[in-house]
């Protein structure tokens, strides 16, 4: 089982990310560290948090 980051486009449209960001990792209280540890895609160019990725990591460590 694992989460899937999502990435804005134009026009409103999604695609699937190359992984999470570190601030969107912080906002739900894990660290790089434990997050390699549980198997979690890691995006470390990114710097955005967005709403939907962290309702999605939230999501995963529940069911976890």
């Amino acid at each position: 089982m694992s989460a899937q980051a999502t990435v804005a486009k134009k026009f409103g449209k999604t695609r699937s990310g190359r992984g999470f960001s570190r601030g969107e990792l912080g906002e739900v209280g894990l660290d790089f560290s434990q997050a390699l540890k549980m198997s979690l895609p890691i995006d470390q160019r990114r710097k955005t948090k967005r709403a939907e990725n962290v309702k999605a990591l939230k999501q995963f460590l529940r069911k976890k």
